[in-house]
């Protein structure tokens, strides 16, 4: 999976309220590590995406087959 911006994942989520996604989806994946920022030195940037690290590609598969 290539790395997506903010705007890329709320679309494809079919998600409107960035403020939302970010308290919501966003930094529950970032805190157990399942997303990580692509330039976690600069969280803000305009430039910032977001990939799914390894843990995060095992918690999917595990969900995926329950």
């Amino acid at each position: 999976m290539e790395p997506l911006s903010r705007e890329a994942l709320l679309k494809q989520l079919g998600l409107r309220d960035r403020k939302s996604f970010r308290e919501r989806y966003l930094m529950p994946a970032l805190a157990p590590s399942w997303v990580a920022m692509t330039q976690p030195d600069k969280p803000s940037s305009r430039l910032q995406r977001y990939r799914l690290t390894d843990v995060g590609q095992d918690v999917l598969v595990k969900i995926k087959h329950q």
